[in-house]
């Protein structure tokens, strides 16, 4: 495939803005840093030109010397001209130091003057082009950049390859990009590694994402498109980003987006790469690759049963013009690239198109798409081809397709008569549940509001603002005058009241924050919808009132799962993330019943996959991953957490939310800093959408990624708020976010005691009348530090010993090691204290050996770093630190002294009039001068200092 000179891929020089890349750029600066040189490689549009000169610009910054050449193929037969544009301005400044054989041989090359030629003086040239490298490296770092390098003319391809073999270590580096075909497997980028200097690095430039295409849309200005639409501009593109610029231009000047399902619009500018070996076809092969074109899985075996006799040879001459691709792993037939499907099918006329899909409507075996080719080769209404494609639809949504039941629901409004039942609306509308369930929001959003215009039915009218408020999720404020217009069009219809009561659940909840009103307007729904025969709204309603109850800590919770498991139970409501059986596995997860709630969730994700259930799957990706997470499996959760922070991103659908638990994931297994930055941007987008349910958890992410990052300070900041929130959204079950321990051990961490005592007083009251084992093990663990620091080291150790017990028998792997990782911070200072003050006589061990073998096995990394680095600090010494307190200046030693007493940093900063931010930094110059590391041990040296 071949691209024409008008294409000239943007310039952009700055890394930041190469999309996709990332992995590739890291390679390239390593690379050429260490002053080797690169070859950028892969077919046309993938964005080499873009990546080399991005590349280019950082490198350039440590070059004296910057080389330039671009050839094009229009001026490949002119010898020379790539060596005059690398070496024609710098030339005089080195002339006179060639020989004069050489310096006569590269002027002539470079004026086209006398009669030198390569084959006529060419060792005197070669040489010269070798000693002009040597002599610009004599005066810097000399970098080469050489792009579109399978145009370079023959004569400067041998003489670059000629120098480059030679320079050895030499400071020239060489940057090159060049195309190689289409297929990973291609080789074409020896030949170009073979006249590179030794040890270059090749780096193939593969297709992007979806994720990665809608960004670069975005980027350039392409904004607004559906979801949908930027998964068919992906789809048809390939991935390339040169020819998913050019598709998303064709759409942004088109009067008419296409519908859903239509082909998209290839513009004239992409049609010419491939329509000029088209015109190398006969007719009737022609004719054949259409059919291709419109087959969903074309096989020889289907284009002769579509009547195309002469198909083996026909498709034969289109791969040998690289029309399709010659290396076949299935028996099925594949254009080498999507373009040359679209540009085909968009070049066809209509006769042509409706031509090819009569003849698949009779010969695929598969009845949905005999269904789908017979409506596309069908013109006007037809209530039998409306039936055919209702049936189709049906049968799609059964085999877990929803994006293909979109596409046949659409088509079969299309072909809906005005008097038929269901109608054309109705059919809409199941198209737009079906988008919903296939996470194309905005385009199940597009078909409601299309309906809205138009309707009149209350029925209609209520379902399709049922779709625009499913379509909103978290960010109910935007959508929140719907509400209002779906109970007056609802009337007292109790069914249409049960669906908009339901709704008005989560509104309550995710913009009112009150639990209590959202489980009574659950409770209503379910009701009516009782009343109306609607056993699927009232199964969701009734899930979501247990999961109310749940978080509340309410009684009834256990109850209304019971009911809401009960026959007859709704196949899609069961695997729904709304519906009970997601409600029955918080209630498993929260009640420390890991086994049973991982065999749940497990089941859970397995049959909305099947189901094609996207935003559930979405949900139940995560569920497990917290499943993981609580039993210790670090690397298995980040796994799961990134693969549904994937889907989440590229969907759209739930990123807030995603986010949070990746950070949790990321700060037990992963990096910190990406821990850190999703917990940000979680707390944004639960802030920005009004959600307050999301935005208490987000905060707790963020206050448990700041205290494994060791800023306690700000972790106390979240936390607090997490608790405000929390108290303010009626959440009483503490094995919600399980972030009270971390609250806990913050606050012990600068000083404030009293606060965590009260935190753990307050937690633990309601955990022991919930038997919340593990949140009571956490507890205990942070109360022990709380212990610690009024001097009960005895006492301390063996409730912090009995909470990592408790936790590993509870199956809490990652807080049974925490506890190991405390426990042994305890033991690090030998101990001063007697009997008396309830120290231990023959103190245990005082490695981290054993915490750090707990960590190694959850893979928890970021928590095995901290181990390893306090292992690596010297023990103290108790004689000399305490003699080191008195070497302290006098605020260090007036702050060191109220610590001993028992103030809290805010205490300290009232009696000594400053900061408490003082008082933090000036407690850090103490720890470091001392050697130790928190509060707890200058009480311990306290006690060492006093007499027995």
């Amino acid at each position: 495939m071949t691209v024409r000179g008008d294409f000239k891929e943007p310039a952009r020089p700055r890394p930041d803005l190469v999309i996709g890349r990332e992995g590739l750029f890291t390679a390239a600066r390593e690379q050429l840093s260490t002053g080797g040189s690169v070859l950028v490689h892969g077919p046309a549009g993938i964005g080499k030109s873009t990546v080399l000169r991005a590349l280019a610009a950082e490198c350039a910054e440590s070059a004296r010397t910057v080389l330039r050449c671009s050839a094009t193929e229009s001026e490949s037969h002119l010898p020379f001209l790539a060596l005059a544009d690398l070496l024609g301005l710098v030339v005089d400044e080195i002339a006179d130091q060639l020989p004069a054989p050489q310096r006569t041989a590269l002027e002539s090359a470079l004026t086209g003057r006398g009669e030198s030629t390569l084959q006529r003086d060419g060792l005197a040239l070669r040489l010269a082009v070798l000693s002009a490298f040597r002599a610009l490296a004599a005066r810097g770092p000399v970098l080469i950049v050489a792009d579109d390098l399978q145009w370079l003319d023959p004569a400067s391809a041998e003489l670059l390859g000629f120098a480059a073999r030679r320079l050895g270590g030499t400071p020239v580096r060489m940057l090159y990009a060049v195309r190689t075909g289409p297929e990973p497997q291609d080789q074409d980028q020896d030949r170009y590694l073979r006249a590179s200097p030794p040890e270059t690095l090749a780096l193939r430039l593969t297709p992007l994402a979806r994720a990665q295409v809608a960004e670069l849309l975005g980027q350039r200005g392409y904004t607004g498109l559906p979801r949908s639409t930027v998964r068919d501009i992906h789809r048809t593109s390939g991935g390339n980003p040169l020819f998913a610029l050019e598709l998303g231009r064709a759409l942004a000047e088109s009067p008419t987006p296409p519908s859903p399902g239509e082909p998209l619009p290839v513009p004239t500018s992409l049609r010419a790469l491939v329509l000029s070996r088209l015109d190398m076809l006969s007719a009737e092969a022609r004719r054949t690759l259409l059919v291709v074109s419109a087959g969903a899985r074309p096989t020889l075996a289907l284009l002769h049963a579509a009547g195309r006799e002469n198909a083996e040879a026909e498709t034969a001459s289109a791969a040998a013009l690289g029309l399709l691709a010659t290396e076949r792993e299935t028996p099925g037939i594949r254009f080498a690239h999507p373009l040359v499907s679209a540009a085909l099918y968009a070049e066809a006329d209509a006769q042509e198109r409706r031509a090819a899909h009569a003849a698949l409507s009779r010969a695929a075996s598969d009845p949905i798409e005999r269904a789908r080719h017979l409506a596309l080769a069908t013109t006007g209404t037809d209530p039998a081809v409306a039936a055919r494609l209702g049936e189709a639809a049906t049968a799609a949504r059964d085999r877990g397709a929803p994006s293909v039941a979109v596409g046949l629901g659409l088509l079969a409004a299309r072909h809906t008569p005005a008097d038929a039942r269901p109608g054309a609306d109705e059919r809409r509308l199941q198209a737009a549940v079906d988008a919903l369930t296939a996470g194309e929001t905005d385009l199940a959003r597009d078909i409601a509001r299309q309906v809205l215009s138009r309707a009149t039915a209350p029925d209609d009218r209520v379902r399709a603002w049922m779709v625009v408020i499913e379509a909103a999720g978290q960010a109910m404020a935007e959508i929140d005058a719907v509400f209002p217009q779906a109970l007056a069009d609802a009337g007292d219809d109790p069914g249409l009241l049960a669906l908009v009561r339901y709704q008005l659940a989560w509104r309550a909840l995710l913009m009112d924050g009150e639990m209590a009103k959202a489980r009574e307007e659950a409770a209503r729904a379910a009701r009516l919808a009782a009343r109306a025969g609607d056993r699927r709204t009232e199964l969701l309603a009734l899930g979501f009132q247990a999961q109310m109850e749940t978080l509340m800590g309410h009684p009834d919770a256990p109850s209304t799962i019971q009911r809401a498991m009960r026959e007859p139970q709704d196949p899609r409501v069961a695997c729904d993330h709304n519906g009970a059986g997601a409600a029955r596995f918080r209630w498993l997860i929260m009640g420390d019943r890991l086994a049973e709630a991982r065999s749940a969730i497990t089941a859970l994700l397995r049959e909305a996959q099947r189901r094609g259930m996207v935003e559930s799957e979405l949900h139940f990706l995560r569920g497990l991953a917290e499943t993981e997470l609580r039993s210790g499996h670090c690397g298995r959760a980040l796994d799961l957490a990134r693969e549904s922070l994937r889907l989440a991103r590229d969907t759209g659908i739930g990123e807030a939310a995603t986010a949070m638990f990746t950070s949790l994931a990321e700060a037990a297994g992963g990096d910190l800093e990406r821990a850190l930055a999703l917990a940000h941007e979680a707390v944004d987008r639960a802030e920005e959408d009004g959600d307050l349910v999301y935005l208490s958890r987000a905060l707790g992410a963020l206050g448990h990624a700041q205290l494994v990052a060791g800023d306690a300070s700000a972790a106390v900041r979240s936390l607090r708020r997490v608790r405000e929130l929390e108290e303010g959204l009626g959440v009483v079950d503490p094995a919600r976010g399980r972030w009270h321990g971390d609250l806990a051990e913050a606050l012990v961490r600068i000083g404030e005691t009293a606060e965590a005592q009260d935190v753990i007083d307050v937690t633990r009251r309601r955990a022991l009348r919930l038997e919340r084992e593990s949140v009571l093990a956490v507890l205990d663990r942070a109360e022990a530090l709380v212990r610690a620091t009024r001097g009960e080291q005895g006492p301390a150790e063996r409730q912090l010993a009995s909470a990592q017990d408790r936790l590993a028998k509870l199956g809490y792997g990652l807080e049974e090691a925490r506890a190991a990782y405390a426990l042994a911070g305890l033991r690090t200072l030998p101990h001063a204290l007697g009997p008396a003050r309830g120290g231990t006589a023959s103190p245990g061990p005082t490695s981290y050996d054993e915490a750090a073998r707990l960590f190694r096995r959850c893979r928890a990394l970021p928590w095995l770093r901290q181990v390893e680095a306090a292992a690596t600090l010297p023990p103290v010494a108790p004689r000399v630190a305490s003699a080191a307190l008195d070497t302290l200046a006098a605020t260090e030693r007036q702050v060191a002294a109220l610590v001993m007493e028992g103030a809290t940093n805010r205490e300290i900063a009232a009696r000594l009039f400053i900061s408490v931010k003082t008082v933090e930094a000036t407690l850090t110059r103490v720890y470091r001068k001392l050697g130790i590391r928190s509060r707890v041990d200058i009480v311990r040296l306290a006690a060492e200092r006093r007499p027995d």
